[in-house]
């Protein structure tokens, strides 16, 4: 690779090559959502999130911005932001890594194999390590309430049709619904 753009280039296209549905914000290549499934055997299988992304100037020797944009409960998830905490992505990234890593090997690895001492949603943490069965549960009634593929197709079309910022984004019912919108509370 002789730059870091063809470099995005690339990897952006084999993304999109791949099995997961990319839709690219404000027709660039720099920022995008894709749909991605949970892992099969986990708490989160059957689940479908929108992941945003955005890739810095300087990728590949500098991370992409990854977040979840419906809920998900997870321990290292802010439940607000969508951010997550993983040291591959935050802290130990390679340029030898690529998008494709990202989605078929670090996402699935997070839902898997939560890591409830260093979380960002704390509430997660402590259900996770007091009660599992609660967790689990809970994890459950997240998937089926913000989830599901209905929940996140709505939201792709608009968003590529127009700018709407983070606190507009809804769990995918629609960007009017004040109860689900990440950021409230529930009722």
């Amino acid at each position: 690779m002789s730059s870091p753009s063809k470099r995005r280039d690339m990897d952006v296209m084999k993304l999109m090559m791949s099995d997961y549905a990319v839709e690219p914000i404000n027709d660039g290549i720099s920022e995008f959502n894709v749909e991605f499934h949970g892992p099969k055997e986990s708490l989160y299988e059957g689940g479908v999130w929108k992941i945003r992304v955005e890739l810095p100037d300087a990728y590949p020797y500098k991370s992409p911005s990854v977040g979840f944009l419906n809920k998900i409960f997870h321990p290292n998830v802010d439940e607000l932001s969508g951010s997550i905490c993983l040291d591959v992505i935050n802290q130990s990234w390679s340029p030898m890594f690529d998008l494709l890593n990202v989605f078929e090997v670090f996402l699935p690895q997070l839902l898997l194999y939560p890591n409830p001492s260093d979380p960002l949603n704390g509430d997660a943490a402590s259900l996770m390590m007091k009660d599992q069965k609660q967790y689990e549960q809970k994890v459950k009634e997240y998937c089926d309430r913000y989830a599901k593929k209905e929940n996140i197709t709505s939201t792709l079309a608009d968003e590529s049709e127009e700018e709407i910022s983070d606190e507009d984004v809804s769990d995918g019912r629609s960007l009017s619904s004040e109860d689900d919108v990440a950021g409230n509370a529930d009722p």
